[in-house]
């Protein structure tokens, strides 16, 4: 089921709800990172997903098929949150298992802070704590590690920066796609294999989703006011977990023990050899720490019991 979401006046993003096995189960909310579509997922996962439950995805604003109106109606990486609860809305979901890539990870921390009585559960992956790294919103807040010294996050791979520097030059189709693939290339990183036709097939499927090849990069430059709530993550209650990609060069470790320490309920587990990209050999451990997730925070939920500490 495909809908248009108005998330503001004149903005509509594209969502769309995949079902799930005959009996009810609460849905998968997949939010993907920075100017990527929903139909960034792969495919492989969304099936393995939806054999126990319903899936939903959408594309971000400036992405896919949604409005791409930035210039003229810019946003703030906060307001990008508040459109996936306008998804939750659109789609009749009082709760959802939320699962946020990259900067879709900042996204559901901010909701676990500002609506968490629509989650669930919470999966985090590839992704930062909240007034850290690339969701610092002013100096580096890192905070305390339990002995008290402060803990130093590395940056992104200085290559990767550079390549982001391109992200908004003109190209032609085939241009555009031979520097997504490349983009990906880094993002894998060398810890599994990379497939140059995998992701040549997915960034296909991509454009002919969205209809055009331009990438405008709109993310990156919404305001990222608002973000520096890292202190805010010690009272989340919400199951959550965190997947660690040691091989991720755009939040490299130690990103994701950092972002489990500030949330002090929440688990850890470490996918090997991944980096910052979805490829088929880390497809299968993704979904099976996702949906282990999922039957975890179920399990809570039919107890009534407080998430595991």
């Amino acid at each position: 089921m495909e809908q248009f979401v108005e998330v503001a006046a004149g903005i509509e993003i594209w969502a769309e709800m995949i079902d799930g096995p005959e009996q009810p189960a609460e849905p998968i909310l997949l939010v993907m990172g920075a100017n990527a579509a929903g139909v960034a997922w792969p495919d492989a996962l969304v099936s393995r997903l939806t054999g126990h439950a319903p899936v939903i995805r959408y594309d971000h604003r400036d992405t896919g098929r949604s409005s791409y109106a930035f210039d003229e109606h810019p946003y703030a990486i906060r307001d990008l949150a508040a459109d996936a609860v306008a998804v939750l809305d659109a789609f009749d979901v009082e709760r959802a298992h939320v699962v946020g890539m990259s900067m879709g990870g900042i996204l559901a921390q901010l909701l676990l802070l500002d609506a968490p009585e629509r989650l669930l559960s919470a999966t985090l992956l590839c992704t930062t704590a909240l007034g850290s790294g690339l969701a610092a919103d002013g100096p580096e807040e890192d905070g305390p590690e339990e002995d008290g010294a402060e803990e130093e996050l590395p940056g992104p791979d200085p290559a990767l920066l550079r390549l982001w520097q391109e992200l908004g030059d003109e190209r032609d189709d085939e241009g555009e796609l031979a520097w997504r693939v490349e983009h990906w290339r880094m993002l894998n990183g060398t810890g599994t294999p990379f497939d140059a036709d995998e992701f040549r097939a997915l960034e296909e499927r991509v454009i002919a989703h969205a209809g055009r090849s331009d990438n405008p990069g709109a993310h990156a430059f919404a305001a990222q006011d608002g973000l520096d709530r890292g202190d805010d993550l010690a009272d989340v209650d919400v199951p959550v977990l965190v997947i660690e990609a040691p091989d991720d060069p755009v939040n490299p470790p130690p990103h994701s023990t950092h972002l489990a320490r500030r949330i002090g309920g929440s688990r850890l587990v470490r996918i090997q050899g991944m980096g910052h990209a979805l490829n088929a050999t880390v497809v299968e451990p993704v979904a099976a720490a996702i949906l282990g997730q999922v039957g975890l925070a179920n399990a809570q939920a039919s107890t009534g019991s407080a998430p595991q500490r």
